[in-house]
Formats: C-alpha cells, sequence, structure tokens
C-alpha cells in the first residue's frame, strides 16, 4: 500500500529486455535505499514492482509485459525519471490518500497549460473510467495523490501547485504523453455497487 506522496523522482539508468519481461535499474538515493531488501515493494510512477536486487543505491526491478502494456512503464527509456514511493509504514503520518499501485488504465495528456498564474494539465480518460473520476475527488497520477480540478465528458484537469512539479516529473509530460491512472478504490466500489442496485430495480419493475 502507498500513500500518494511521492518520495523522490529517481533516473533510469539501465533497461534489460529479456523473454517475457524487461529489467529496470533505478538509481535512488541512500534515503530511499535505507533497510531496503530483495521482495519488498516499492511505487514507479504508481506501479507497484517488487525489487530484485540492490546494489549500491541502485534498485532493479522486473517488469511483466502485461504490466508493460498497462503502464507507462513500457515508454520509459534510460535517463528518464521516474516517481518513487516507498511501501506505507504504520505510525507515519499519511498526507494523501491510500493507493495500491496497481494501475487502472492510462490517461492522454490533451494539454498544458503553463501562465505565471498557474500550470494545468487537461487529460483524457476513456469514458468508463470517468464513471469514478468526480471534481474534487482523488485520483492516482503516476503515483501522485492529486485533487481533480475540473472535469469533461471524456477527461478532467488537474491544476499543479510549484511543490508538486518540482517534487515528481508531471511537469515532465507533454501533449501526447501518457500518465499512468489509478482510480480511488471507494469512489470504485460505490459507483459500481449503485449501478448494480438500480439495474437490478429496473429489471424488476420490467
Amino acid at each position: 500500500m502507498f500513500t500518494g506522496i511521492v518520495q523522490a523522482t529517481c533516473q533510469v539508468v539501465s533497461i534489460h529486455k529479456q523473454a517475457g519481461l524487461k529489467t529496470f535499474e533505478v538509481e535512488m538515493t541512500p534515503e530511499l535505499t535505507q533497510g531496503l531488501v530483495t521482495g519488498a515493494s516499492v511505487a514507479n510512477n504508481g506501479v507497484c514492482l517488487t525489487v530484485t536486487k540492490v546494489v549500491n543505491d541502485k534498485v532493479f526491478f522486473d517488469v511483466m509485459e502485461e504490466t508493460l502494456a498497462l503502464t507507462n512503464l513500457g515508454q520509459l527509456s534510460v535517463g528518464d525519471a521516474v516517481n518513487i514511493e516507498r511501501s506505507l509504514t504504520y505510525g507515519t503520518e499519511i498526507g494523501g490518500h491510500i493507493i495500491s499501485g496497481h494501475v487502472h488504465t492510462q490517461a492522454t495528456v490533451k494539454a498544458v497549460s503553463n501562465t505565471a498564474e498557474h500550470y494545468n494539465i487537461e487529460l483524457q480518460v476513456d469514458p468508463h473510467w470517468m464513471n469514478y473520476i468526480f471534481y474534487k475527488g482523488f485520483v492516482g497520477i503516476n503515483g501522485c495523490s492529486l485533487t481533480v480540478g475540473k472535469i469533461s465528458e471524456d477527461g478532467f484537469i488537474l491544476h499543479l501547485i510549484p511543490e508538486t512539479l518540482k517534487l515528481t516529473n508531471l511537469g515532465h509530460y507533454k501533449a501526447g504523453d501518457k500518465f499512468n491512472i489509478e482510480i480511488d478504490s471507494q469512489t470504485q466500489v460505490i459507483v459500481d455497487t449503485v449501478e448494480r442496485v438500480l439495474a437490478k430495480k429496473q429489471l424488476l419493475n420490467n
């Protein structure tokens, strides 16, 4: 489990292609690798990955073909920066919202508006997933816990503060790029339950 509070952006220093997967080598800070062991879970751009090896602050992850196809990890190149968060430790402050690291879909960047007054990113999402995204609701974007600023039929807008841009890789993205999206699980359960109840009621009335 994770909180959606990105701890650092870290560079991908190598990618090794193997049968059915790719091995990513990510260079982290000593603070992030302290106590990190093989088998631990680390969110990379919001994707929960298992540590396979740690060598001198270089952390290795094996990423299967399905994960590469369903997330933006498949588009990563050597030198790219990924948002990193270690697993949630109970007893510490939770500043975001609980996310699982299981990406539901990807969103395409439609436009970026960067002015002296604001930094907005407009995203387009498959209409199915818009059923779970609400104005002022939470959504995981590349592992960042963010509040939805505005919604439309096929997407939504994020209003980003300078601190978020400084601590994450969100400011590196441009029109046409894709973000990993994790919707709020509680919202999904509520929406799906209401839809089932209404569908059952309509069936009974017919």
